[in-house]
């Protein structure tokens, strides 16, 4: 079950813009790798970015998925 959650990611895409949000937000978006409206990043499904999602979950959409690596695992 680790391996499973190990390769589970997040399928981010910001939605709205940051301009009128404070630092913190405008930070927030710049960590994930967002650079703005419409720009999406797959980062990895741990505590820390689930964190920073839910920070600035009224400026993004998120969606779950499968790693690579458990596509990977299934050709072994």
């Amino acid at each position: 079950m680790a391996a499973k959650t190990a390769a589970a990611s997040l399928h981010v895409t910001q939605i709205k813009s940051s301009i009128s949000h404070i630092a913190r937000n405008r930070a927030t978006l710049k960590a994930l790798g967002l650079h703005g409206i419409g720009s999406s990043v797959e980062v990895p499904a741990n505590d820390a970015t689930r964190g920073m999602v839910r920070q600035v979950r009224f400026l993004v959409t998120v969606e779950e998925s499968a790693g690579a690596a458990a596509g990977n695992e299934e050709k072994k």
